[in-house]
């Protein structure tokens, strides 16, 4: 029942919940009505039946009776895992418990942004004591968890108060938050929505790659203010000087062929390899990764 429902949700944990189905070889049933609530659950009819799949506070607030199972519940939530449970005509029929793992870099990466100086947050829609368990692997010390999609988008809001904020997110709840930031970074394994929300796409799934991102853009503005300044330095002195006679017309031109020279040189200085290799690959066909297939 899970499954059949989830099928039609985008969230990870829907697409997890539906792979298992598939890998036991369980035929899902095609039901009605789906919605989706946004950081909570999804509701749907099967025939006359109505179904619920979602935290245990959406189906609380659903009027489902989870006392029987709240040991239950807080152990799993103990363990770090995430606990969503299936409810049919309002009567609870089911938990289902999922685990996630940590990506292999996230530990460095989180202690380099750091050694940069930079303030890492946690901000999820899970709860707390999964939260804190990733979080702690990670090495992040501020967390915020069962936070819903419109309330990660208000807390980017008010990280902004006080600096430039940047989010990294996958998820169809990330999206609101994603446009807040002042630079959303989705992955491109990510949902739909969240890569149309962000302004950097990476494309591979290292967390690593933020970094990366992070040291190409400082290295692009600084060659920005850099080219400017050059192009200031040559034009702004050398065509006025021209054109009041201090010196030849010739000599402005120059200038001005010097300054194109100079910003040229400037924005391949120790970058000069993707120049050529741009070059190089003229005329040729993209060479497709191994294991890759082109469709």
């Amino acid at each position: 029942l899970a499954a059949a429902i989830e099928a039609f949700s985008e969230h990870p944990l829907a697409r997890a919940v539906v792979e298992e189905a598939f890998k036991r070889g369980i035929a899902l049933s095609e039901v009605q009505e789906f919605e989706a609530v946004a950081g909570q659950g999804v509701r749907a009819r099967l025939g006359e039946t109505r179904l619920m799949v979602g935290n245990p506070a959406f189906l609380a607030a659903e009027a489902v009776d989870l006392s029987a199972q709240d040991a239950r519940i807080t152990e799993l939530e103990g363990r770090g895992l995430t606990v969503i449970g299936v409810a049919r005509d309002g009567v609870l029929i089911g938990l289902l418990a999922l685990g996630d793992a940590l990506r292999p870099d996230a530990a460095d990466t989180v202690r380099r942004l750091h050694t940069l100086g930079i303030r890492t947050s946690l901000i999820t829609g899970d709860n707390e004591q999964a939260a804190r368990h990733f979080a702690h692997a990670a090495g992040i010390e501020e967390v915020h968890a069962r936070v819903l999609p419109a309330g990660k988008a208000t807390m980017i809001r008010q990280l902004q108060q006080d600096a430039r904020v940047a989010m990294v997110g996958d998820g169809i709840n990330d999206a609101p938050a994603l446009m807040q930031a002042d630079v959303g970074i989705a992955f491109g394994s990510g949902a739909d929505i969240a890569i149309e929300s962000a302004d950097v796409i990476i494309l591979n799934q290292r967390l690593g790659a933020v970094l990366e991102a992070y040291a190409v853009s400082r290295n692009s503005y600084r060659k920005i203010v850099q080219n400017v300044s050059l192009a200031f330095l040559f034009n702004g002195i050398g065509i006025p000087a021209a054109a009041t006679g201090l010196i030849y017309p010739i000599w402005g031109m120059v200038a001005m062929a010097a300054s194109v020279t100079a910003i040229f040189i400037n924005s391949l200085w120790g970058r000069g390899d993707y120049f050529f290799e741009a070059i190089r690959a003229v005329g040729h066909a993209p060479q497709m990764p191994s294991g890759a297939t082109a469709s």
